[in-house]
């Protein structure tokens, strides 16, 4: 199958750990100490050891994001965020906004991002024009 990778192995692997959808805090606990000390092994880990990882990683993943769901950021932090990362100053949205109070009042949150400019920002930015709105 890969190289090196030894199906027994890792069906032995998976025998002992017993990975399943998690449903609950216990499930949760348990498989993120399996996931740890497999992350402890770094570069020594085997082939099915690096198999079973990416497995509870998803797992632990697909927990995550139902247990912790993460709230979208309202635009205007979403677009400050951006100018900081690119390390931009506000004077450069004047193509977009046209003037730089109106770029003021968009980046307190005083005014809303109407969807045409959302989607110029998105184009802007390389990201999705949902972020603006």
């Amino acid at each position: 199958m890969h190289d090196g990778f030894n199906q027994k192995k890792y069906g032995k692997l998976l025998a002992e750990t017993l990975p399943v959808s998690i449903t609950d805090d216990s499930e949760w606990k348990r498989l993120r100490q399996i996931l740890s000390s497999l992350m402890k092994k770094g570069e020594h880990l085997s082939p099915e050891e690096g198999k079973l990882l990416e497995l509870l990683a998803v797992l632990i993943e697909e927990y995550e994001k139902k247990k912790f769901p993460l709230e979208p950021l309202p635009p205007h932090i979403v677009l400050r965020t951006l100018l900081e990362e690119n390390d931009l100053r506000q004077k450069e949205l004047i193509p977009i906004f046209r003037t730089e109070p109106i770029i003021s009042e968009i980046l307190s949150g005083k005014r809303a991002i109407g969807k045409n400019k959302a989607k110029e920002l998105a184009e802007f930015f390389h990201v999705s024009y949902k972020s603006f709105l």
